[in-house]
């Protein structure tokens, strides 16, 4: 059985076992953004495109309030899974939520925001990850 041990500037953040029917973390990020009612939800994979994370998670808010709702869901799953974020970026503006899990990314955008920035044409040659049905 594998063991994962994640540290941050020399401190353990969690050690996990993981078995190999376990759910991948950022399905369980996906889970908690749909339980939210996030929209647009997208899954890329970059893996082999990019050294910084395997896999982005895209999804999109109504308002600041459902962004902040759905970014603090998914950190509450992933914490009961022992994930724990790197970092949380834009999270009281809630235009664009950044939270870094390190493997991968998850990006909670406004409407405006998911026009402009416009990651999956940025990142096109990744593939798109279906989400298995709940």
């Amino acid at each position: 059985m594998p063991l994962i041990v994640r540290y941050v500037l020399g401190a353990l953040l969690s050690r996990t076992e993981r078995t190999h029917h376990e759910v991948p973390a950022w399905l369980t990020a996906v889970r908690a953004a749909e339980s939210k009612k996030a929209a647009d939800i997208k899954v890329l994979d970059l893996t082999g495109i990019t050294s910084f994370a395997d896999y982005f998670v895209l999804c999109t808010g109504g308002n600041n309030r459902q962004i902040q709702a759905i970014s603090d869901e998914i950190g509450l799953q992933l914490k009961e899974h022992g994930e724990f974020p790197l970092s949380v970026e834009g999270y009281n503006q809630a235009e664009w939520v950044l939270l870094d899990y390190g493997d991968f990314l998850i990006h909670v955008f406004s409407p405006h925001a998911r026009t402009y920035y416009d990651l999956e044409r940025l990142w096109r040659n990744a593939k798109t990850v279906e989400i298995p049905a709940a």
